[in-house]
Parts: C-alpha cells; structure tokens; sequence
C-alpha cells in the first residue's frame, strides 16, 4: 500500500496551490492593469473607448478557449491537475467579459439605461452577446462549492451551457466586426473543435456503457 502523506507534504501541497492560483490569477488580469495604466498615461490610441472594447472582449474570448480547453487536454496528456484551475480561467472570463459590457454600458453610453436595452433588443449580435454574458454570470454565480452542493446533478447540465455561450461569443465577435477578419474566424474555430472532442468523448463513452449494459445481460 502506498504510504499516506505526511503532514508537511499536505501543506506544502496546499502552499503551492495557493500560490499558482495567485499567479494564475496575476497572469490573467495583467493585461487589464496594462490596459488601465495605458488608460490613464492616453495610450490607447485614436479611439481609446473602441480599444478598451476590443482588449476586453479579446480576453474574455482568450479565457474562454483556455476554459474549454481544460478538460480535452486533461483527457489527452493525464494531466489532472489542469482541472484545478478550470473555474478560475472561467471567472476570469466571465471578468473581461464584464469588463466589456461595462466599457460599452458607461464609457459609449454613459450608462444610459435606455439606449442599452434599446441595442439588446434591436441590435441581433448585441442581443447575442448579452446572452452570452448571462449565461457566463449563470455559470460564475453557480461555480462555488455550496451550488455544487444545491444544483446537484444539475450543475454539471447547467454547466454545459459554457458551449453554448462559447457558440454565441463566436457568433457576436464575427458579426461586431465592420470587416472580415481572420481572428474572430480563428477563435471560431477553435471553438468549434473544442466542441467536436467533448461531442466525440460522450459518444465514445455512451457506446462503452452500452456494450457494457450488453455484455451484464448476456
């Protein structure tokens, strides 16, 4: 049997996965504080209000595929400990996502409230990015152990619809472009792989319980 581990060993553990997630954390807002002290030294270029909608939608997609990405190269590589750090690159998307909302909401349009839901409703890739938004504030409200708990069996359902609002970000992100570009198209892509392995891992896996079922009955 192996042996258990010791004391200092489940506190060293503990230290450093306080400490990566720290830095994860620090690597994940550090193009915001870049972009905040360009902010504030007028960096931003021409137009700085369409530059912070840029950044902060770019990252937010950024996380997302890292987001995603979590579980198919876990599957890949064994590397379990990935998952550990799968919520935070989720919040950390959620957090630019909102970030670009909020740069929209005050910043274009001094918060006025009647503008903004006058464009969700009549403007369609405004109306599917604030989908997209709601689900990911869904998904980040519902991420901590206590809804786990609640949601049970639901919870993990409910977080499947991290693809879907993966689909409506793509969606958004090509069609707020004035031009065709090879980046929204790039991000879609990789999206749309994304979504093919989990597609691939649940059928492969539905057929193993079938022909396991099978084989109990014969």
């Amino acid at each position: 049997m192996p042996a258990a581990p010791r004391a200092g060993d489940r506190e060293r553990a503990k230290r450093w996965r306080r400490i990566s997630h720290l830095a994860l954390w620090g690597l994940s807002l550090t193009p915001a504080v870049v972009t905040l002290v360009q902010a504030f030294t007028n960096r931003l270029g021409f137009n700085p209000i369409e530059t912070l909608t840029d950044r902060t939608g770019w990252w937010a997609i950024f996380h997302l595929v890292l987001t995603l990405a979590v579980t198919p190269l876990r599957r890949l590589t064994g590397w379990h400990w990935l998952v550990r750090y799968r919520r935070q690159l989720g919040l950390s998307a959620f957090v630019y996502a909102s970030l670009h909302l909020g740069v929209y909401a005050f910043l274009d349009l001094g918060l006025d409230l009647s503008h903004l839901v006058e464009d969700v409703l009549e403007r369609p890739f405004m109306t599917i990015g604030f989908l997209a938004w709601l689900i990911l504030l869904a998904l980040a409200v519902t991420s901590t152990t206590g809804w786990i708990r609640r949601l049970g069996k639901r919870w993990a359902a409910l977080h499947r619809l991290v693809y879907l609002a993966a689909g409506l970000v793509s969606l958004h992100f090509v069609w707020g472009q004035k031009t065709l570009r090879a980046e929204p198209l790039v991000f879609t892509g990789v999206f749309a792989l994304l979504l093919a392995a989990r597609a691939v891992y649940t059928a492969r896996r539905r057929r193993s319980r079938a022909a396991a079922a099978l084989a109990e009955q014969a």
